[in-house]
């Protein structure tokens, strides 16, 4: 039985940090297809990400690493410090090793690059939503 359809599951709530408007349409479209995960919020940039994160409370993040006044890795630095349990899967249009390690290093569980997202994106949330 998938998560939601048990009694008493909840969905995965996420968090989606990017400040590119088609980009963000196009994960809101592809996740509000499944029951299982819910998308809180949006935010356009780091600074927006940590302030809602740290009020909505999500389970996972989605995280560009190229935002407007503080990037997707110092955000997730933050988050991390003050909210320890939440899971922050990494989003980019590119897989630069440089990029990967810093991620790692702030505290992200995980790095996907962009041009994944129609057939994995689903998954590692509910991967990472459930851990």
């Amino acid at each position: 039985m998938e998560a939601a359809t048990r009694p008493g599951a909840r969905p995965v709530r996420v968090l989606i940090a990017d400040d590119e408007p088609p980009f963000v349409k196009v994960v809101e479209a592809l996740l509000a297809g499944d029951d299982r995960i819910e998308v809180v919020g949006t935010a356009r940039n780091g600074q927006e990400a940590v302030e809602l994160a740290l009020s909505l409370a999500p389970h996972v993040i989605l995280m560009d690493i190229s935002m407007p006044f503080l990037d997707g890795i110092e955000a997730s630095r933050e988050i991390r410090t003050k909210l320890p349990n939440v899971r922050i899967l990494i989003l980019t249009g590119s897989s630069i090793s440089t990029e990967v390690d810093r991620s790692r290093q702030a505290g992200a569980a995980g790095f996907m690059t962009k041009d994944r997202i129609a057939t994995q994106l689903v998954e590692r949330i509910l991967d990472l939503g459930s851990g």
